[in-house]
């Protein structure tokens, strides 16, 4: 599925060649996020990703950065996360060495121009506004800090409002120069491209690049002995609840059957959550669940916005779904959380971007990449079984946390209903 190589430098190529493709999507992956971050430097990593695309000394406007891509048809874009912060393009097949000459421009060049840096630095405070004004997307934002509490792994990735009117252009310079070093990145491409092909490109562009030793990411701490709520107060038509609990690593053995047990709980219109929440009670619109998987942390979390007087409806009926997690998997319901997995998993491997972020995420957070048979191969042997004690281990009373954005008194709670 993919080829590696590794420069003497250091710097690490994993390619992928899709010859039914006329594409080629190159991503650089960074490892740099909120999980890196002090406090006082919350929304540092984000903050860099943003100034990238600022203007270099060869391309001195966002224009002349967005136009060479955009000219030919291309896209270029970049975000960041909590442990990886990535930078792509993805461009017709004769345009690669554009993509490429324009990423690392961006990546080694970039002028951080005190005047971009102070308009940015608005951009990124209307950014937080704006979740902050989106009661579905400040929930999601309020339930890690209740599962992470004070620690990087709980902060919002674009800091704070206070943070980022903090940050120097002193501090954007130094953590460039600690983190965006080849010990710490991996270029990954794929498309109808020879590895050689983009290892002697890789070569003449980044085969100089700076040495360094960069920081580690901060690890999580844990402590939760009992129940946790977190409750904003907002003059909504809705309430929007996240319901959480702390779960695996991407390492973790049991990751495979964490997954399906969450396909089985709320993902897609067949799952739990959807036909029982929406589809018999008619309590929500949009109610679903995901898994986070961090390199030593992880969690599982529900979403729905509720009318605020069947707010203790929807949370009822939610944690008696994951009771019934414990003790109910029938062989055709997982049969079928299986497929699904397997089948988006395929479906997402024809797509060039999507297999060169699968080879260089893992390549980046684990040193070692799990080809898509291995993964496939992992999920066929989860069992019933498998899904109802991971269910059993973290769906305890004392783990659950909860988040609230709603039209309800300060003084209001519904930490006395998580019970399980």
């Amino acid at each position: 599925m993919y080829q590696k190589t590794t420069l003497p430098n250091g710097l690490r190529i994993v390619t992928s060649t899709m010859p039914h493709t006329r594409s080629v999507s190159v991503i650089i992956f960074l490892g740099a996020g909120s999980r890196y971050e002090t406090e006082a430097e919350a929304g540092i990593s984000h903050f860099v990703e943003h100034l990238a695309f600022k203007g270099t000394h060869k391309r001195a406007t966002p224009k002349e950065i967005s136009g060479a891509i955009e000219g030919v048809g291309g896209i270029l874009n970049a975000s960041t996360d909590r442990e990886i912060t990535t930078y792509w393009c993805k461009v017709a097949l004769p345009h690669f060495p554009l993509a490429l000459d324009v990423l690392v421009d961006m990546l080694l060049n970039a002028k951080y121009d005190p005047k971009e840096m102070e308009k940015e630095r608005n951009v990124i405070l209307e950014e937080l506004n704006m979740v902050n004004d989106s009661p579905a997307q400040l929930v999601e934002v309020l339930i890690d800090e209740v599962v992470w509490p004070d620690q990087p792994l709980g902060r919002d990735v674009g800091g704070t409002k206070k943070s980022v009117n903090s940050i120097t252009r002193k501090m954007i310079i130094d953590y460039v120069a600690q983190q965006y070093v080849y010990p710490n990145a991996v270029v990954s491409v794929a498309g109808d491209i020879s590895h050689e092909h983009v290892v002697d490109a890789v070569q003449a562009t980044l085969g100089q690049w700076s040495q360094g030793q960069p920081r580690r990411w901060f690890p999580a701490q844990d402590g939760q002995d009992n129940p946790r709520e977190r409750l904003v107060s907002r003059e909504t038509e809705q309430s929007h609840f996240c319901l959480a609990v702390r779960g695996l690593s991407l390492t973790h053995p049991d990751r495979y059957a964490l997954n399906l047990l969450n396909v089985i709980l709320g993902e897609g219109m067949s799952s739990r959550l959807f036909l029982e929440i929406r589809e018999k009670l008619g309590l929500a619109y949009n109610v679903q669940s995901y898994v986070n998987q961090f390199l030593d942390s992880g969690s599982v979390t529900i979403y729905a916005g509720v009318d605020p007087r069947r707010m203790r409806d929807a949370l009822q009926a939610t944690l008696v779904e994951l009771d019934r997690l414990k003790e109910e998997i029938p062989e055709e319901e997982l049969v079928k959380a299986k497929e699904l997995t397997k089948g988006r998993m395929l479906l997402r491997m024809e797509e060039s971007r999507s297999v060169a972020g699968w080879l260089g995420a893992q390549e980046l957070l684990l040193n070692r990449i799990h080809t898509v048979d291995e993964v496939l191969s992992q999920v066929e042997a989860v069992s019933s079984e498998d899904v109802k004690r991971v269910a059993k281990e973290l769906f305890l009373t004392e783990k659950l946390s909860l988040a609230v954005v709603g039209p309800y008194d300060k003084d209001t709670e519904f930490c006395s209903l998580l019970k399980l």
